[in-house]
């Protein structure tokens, strides 16, 4: 069993809200509010605030309506992935998402609301009996504290790059509605909880679900980044690079092996395990459990199917490099190794099974194509997968990775104009993808697949060239990950690259038909009615909670 710093198990104590109205959760348990601030009480309800990490809210099975990898909110949103399952009246809401006819009151609009709040309040309410306690030891105090800012930014940074407009609560019970707080404002208080967590931290820490000084240096650059604060981040970046201890693994299939769950890729992971006591196995990657990919070994809820125009993008020219034509891509082409470390794709080995992934394996065929998802799959070998219900994996989910932070480095460098530091640190990336192991046939005696990449050994001739690498090196890297929807709000191309996948994908895939992304709408889910409705109005009888642009 992994050693982990969470578990779901003692969530018995009340976490009081420091506004009835401001969220909507289950209570888990009561204790007075002296009790609270006890040593032997803090320490469990940190441990409460790492917990929902995972999405996991309640005490059901619906962790996949909030999903901490964002599978719905960052693949199925975009060029990436279908939603898939058992046809479009399964989970019929992430369905809506994907044609963009989201609407306020969708269960999982309002259920990653929810959680990510509660996040925030576990965070909070940690942090202020930390403040108030005489007792807890101060050393540990101090630590705490960082710990619980790092986890409250990154909370609040889920709920603004999912949702924009929202509303700001510190631990004082101070309450800032999305009417009352800008959007810098918004930015600025996350920035200054990670620059705290920064200062405080360690450079290493004994628990591997404890953020690092390196950690919340690197997600500060991410913070910088959607803001498009180029400098701020590119000296971040710097650094994590030359004061943080981390190394991209020499293959890229190794870095989703539970093995490797904290090694020297991994910046900041939420921490999973099975089979630990906890009850129906919630500590097990809940979020995900519908990604379960069918055939011989997987039950098949067959959700986040791959796109065919992600496939597409993984063709590679007679020189290694990208094609980005989208055609289909056929078995005499040349394509990039990742693609079926990614991807299971018919007449491919799917990993360590003995047997090559076939199109039968995939739910409803008719409507979302031959592909399944591979990266983030455990194993049916693999004791880290949970064969029975829920049909979780003791994976971790990598919320930074270092290939993730040496492609922000590039892209900051880009930015302001070092178009060689910026492919120095892309063809990083792509070495270690040129130079590991590929996926082998069954036989193990030649490549299952025309594999052909290589590193950009001559200078980009314009930053827009260089932008295009880069853009396109976040996507072969970081796909189904959860991160591609995000990439293309903050780069500010959402509206072309989706509308323009959608014209060829209506072709083969029905279900897109009507599908129309809206600029200036569909970058950002709506606030969840519930929330304007509680949050209250001024002295005018103006709500001070108001909705998203477009809804």
């Amino acid at each position: 069993m992994k050693k982990i710093i969470f578990i779901l198990s003692i969530m018995g104590i009340l976490v009081t809200s420091c506004s009835d109205e401001f969220l909507e959760k289950d209570p888990f348990g009561e204790i007075t509010d002296e009790q609270v601030l006890l040593p032997e009480n803090i320490e469990p309800l940190a441990i409460s605030a790492y917990s929902i990490l995972n999405g996991q809210g309640n005490e059901a099975s619906n962790a996949f309506n909030s999903p901490a990898s964002n599978w719905s909110f960052g693949d199925v949103l975009s060029d990436d992935a279908y939603k898939g399952g058992g046809g479009t009246g399964d989970q019929n809401q992430i369905h809506r998402m994907e044609i963009y006819t989201t609407d306020s009151q969708i269960i999982d609009v309002e259920q990653k609301w929810s959680v990510l709040y509660e996040g925030v309040n576990r965070a909070n309410t940690v942090l202020k009996a930390l403040k108030n306690s005489t007792e807890f030891d101060e050393n540990t105090k101090v630590q705490r504290i960082a710990e619980m800012r790092f986890l409250r930014a990154h909370f609040y940074f889920e709920l603004k790059k999912i949702y924009n407009r929202i509303s700001y609560i510190d631990e004082d019970g101070n309450y800032f509605s999305n009417t009352m707080i800008s959007s810098e404002e918004v930015w600025a208080k996350i920035e200054e909880d990670f620059n705290a967590a920064f200062s405080i931290l360690p450079d290493t820490q004994d628990d591997p679900g404890r953020p690092t000084k390196w950690a919340a240096k690197a997600y500060l650059c991410k913070t910088y980044l959607y803001q498009q604060k180029w400098a701020e981040a590119n000296s971040a970046a710097d650094e994590v690079i030359i004061g943080g201890d981390y190394s991209l693994l020499p293959n890229f299939n190794e870095v989703f092996l539970p093995e490797n769950d904290n090694g020297s890729e991994i910046v900041f992971a939420i921490q999973y395990s099975i089979n630990d006591g906890s009850p129906n196995n919630y500590n097990g990657s809940i979020g995900d459990r519908l990604m379960a990919p069918g055939g011989p070994r997987y039950n098949q809820y067959g959700f986040l199917r791959p796109s065919q125009n992600l496939v597409n993008s993984f063709k590679t020219d007679d020189n290694g490099f990208p094609m980005l034509d989208n055609l289909d891509v056929l078995e005499t082409d040349n394509v990039d190794p990742r693609l079926d470390v990614i991807v299971g794709r018919p007449g491919i080995p799917y990993k360590d099974l003995g047997i090559n992934y076939d199109e039968t394996w995939a739910r409803d065929l008719a409507t979302y194509g031959p592909f399944s998802p591979k990266k983030r799959v455990v194993s049916a070998n693999d004791p880290n997968y949970l064969a029975s219900w829920p049909y979780v994996t003791a994976a971790n989910y990598h919320i930074i990775r270092y290939a993730d932070l040496l492609l922000w480095k590039a892209e900051a460098s880009i930015e302001l104009e070092n178009l060689e530091d910026g492919r120095t640190y892309i063809n990083m990336v792509r070495n270690r993808a040129k130079t590991g192991t590929y996926v082998q046939n069954l036989e193990g005696t030649t490549d299952a697949a025309n594999y052909l990449i290589e590193t950009y050994d001559t200078p980009f001739a314009t930053k827009e060239e260089a932008v295009i690498a880069l853009r396109t090196e976040r996507r072969l890297e970081m796909a189904q990950e959860g991160h591609r929807f995000f990439d293309l709000v903050r780069w500010g191309i959402a509206a072309d690259v989706i509308n323009t996948y959608l014209e060829k994908e209506k072709i083969e895939r029905g279900f897109l038909t009507g599908a129309t992304f809206v600029a200036g709408k569909h970058e950002y889910m709506p606030i969840p009615q519930s929330q304007i409705d509680s949050g209250g109005s001024d002295d005018s009888g103006n709500s001070l909670t108001t909705q998203n642009s477009g809804y």
